[in-house]
């Protein structure tokens, strides 16, 4: 089940926190029963979310102060901007820039080139200190709470008892410190956030207490909370470094396994926390690529053509899109609010093929652009490249991205990755299964995408679409 976006002002986008834990639950019953089976059946409750998504509530009655401002949400627009062009940020490149050069340290890479976005939570949650009165008074008088959507479901599971994350949810709010493990006091003094309002920070594998029974009739163990994109990488079996997950769903997800070394990398990539489960400690380096599903929905919306699946076959009936290009900017950027959603390279023989095509295209084209800069900025050989997501259910556009890339890619029987390694992490914290290896053998298949073109033959369209985007921006 999908929880419906609210949009109450222009470039705001909030969810309803009571419509959100209402279906949560619904969805957990519905899966029990059609499973045949009964809640006191259930060994452990393992939780996949969404990330950056994010609410605020008073400590004490639990009510919360606003909706959930979502990771989509532009909001803060104007602080970003502000910020990004300010003197303090230029000051704070320049000190950690020496710091890096005369430490070698990694630890103060990334804030050397720190530039904030629309994306981030850091910057939404400055803006509800700003305008939400209520917050900022429950704060100073430490009974403000924050939480991602893990934390408010943990929250309201446990009837207010429990109220944590995990370190994979952490470390993708842009708020905490990767390299140190913690709330970042730095970033929080400088955007005026009360650090009293963090929650702690717990295993992603790891016994978090009990869904009260109430709830569903019998006390379930919360075994498991871990973010979507992570969770979609443990669900691959992505355990070594140099693995790679690629997910493509509403955006697009490339994440490497980096092992216990945390990169730290100039421009499209960021590190982030996988999983900690005991000692072991994984990071990722991850990609990120908007408009995926969300332009093959928009494409279906406007009737381009009536079914998801006819799509591959509709981009294979004609050799090529006739010099058609598809720029997708339909989830407005933060880097640029104005960038223009446009179809150019159009002629009086286009048709509805060529239109489906060229958005296919684009998708294959920006997953090239993207395995590039892993390529040349993370410093491990890459190994197994792995897809998941509704989109990797099109062939069209996973064939072509394994000729651009000149790799094998593997995609699973089962997409829906995201909740399968909560499964997986939960069940290992539960005894029901013993180690990862286990979990390798359980891994299925569906099919292989090896390079069946030279790359160089994709030239002139990747040619033309780059030129093609150069004309989009600031629109």
């Amino acid at each position: 089940k999908q929880v419906e976006s609210l949009y109450p002002h222009p470039g705001w986008v909030e969810l309803d926190p009571e419509v959100l834990w209402s279906q949560f639950i619904a969805v957990i019953k519905e899966t029990v029963q059609a499973a045949g089976l009964h809640m006191r059946q259930i060994a452990g409750l393992g939780i996949s979310t969404q990330r950056g998504t994010f609410i605020t509530w008073h400590k004490k009655t639990a009510k919360p102060f606003h909706n959930f401002i979502s990771w989509q949400d532009l909001r803060s627009a104007e602080l970003v901007n502000s910020w990004n062009k300010s003197l303090l940020l230029k000051v704070i490149h320049v000190i950690f820039t020496v710091l890096h050069f005369l430490t070698g340290s990694d630890r103060y890479l990334a804030p050397s080139f720190l530039t904030f976005s629309t994306h981030q939570t850091s910057m939404k949650l400055s803006w509800v200190f700003k305008n939400i009165h209520e917050a900022e008074e429950a704060a100073k008088k430490n009974n403000c709470c924050f939480g991602t959507v893990d934390t408010w479901l943990l929250y309201r599971l446990t009837k207010g008892s429990v109220y944590a994350t995990d370190y994979s949810n952490a470390s993708s709010t842009g708020v905490f410190e990767p390299f140190t493990k913690c709330w970042s006091p730095t970033l929080c003094n400088l955007l005026s956030i009360p650090m009293s309002i963090f929650p702690p920070v717990k295993d992603t594998s790891f016994n978090f207490g009990s869904a009260d029974s109430e709830i569903f009739g019998v006390p379930i163990p919360i075994m498991a909370v871990v973010a979507d994109q992570q969770s979609a990488m443990f669900g691959e079996c992505c355990f070594h470094p140099g693995d790679v997950k690629l997910t493509m769903g509403t955006g697009g997800f490339w994440n490497v396994n980096t092992g216990e070394h945390l990169f730290a990398s100039r421009g499209s990539l960021y590190p982030l926390i996988g999983w900690k489960i005991g000692e072991e400690v994984v990071y990722l380096t991850e990609g990120s690529i908007s408009d995926i599903g969300t332009a093959i929905k928009w494409a279906q919306d406007i009737e381009l053509f009536t079914n998801v699946d006819e799509t591959a076959e509709v981009a294979k009936s004609v050799a090529d899109s006739q010099g058609v290009c598809f720029i997708p900017g339909l989830q407005v950027s933060g880097d640029d609010p104005y960038l223009c959603t446009s179809f150019m390279g159009l002629n009086p023989s286009t048709n509805r093929n060529h239109l489906v095509r060229a958005i296919l295209e684009s998708v294959a084209f920006r997953n090239k652009l993207l395995y590039d800069i892993i390529v040349r900025k993370v410093n491990i050989p890459l190994r197994t490249i792995r897809a998941d997501g509704g989109v990797s259910n099109n062939s069209f556009v996973m064939q072509m991205t394994s000729d651009l890339i000149n790799k094998k890619i593997e995609k699973p029987a089962n997409v829906d990755m995201s909740s399968l390694g909560a499964a997986f992490l939960a069940g290992l914290a539960s005894g029901f299964w013993t180690d990862k290896k286990q979990l390798k053998k359980l891994r299925r298949i569906e099919a292989v995408f090896e390079p069946q073109k030279d790359s160089e033959e994709y030239r002139p369209a990747m040619d033309a679409w780059l030129q093609a985007m150069k004309h989009s921006p600031h629109w």
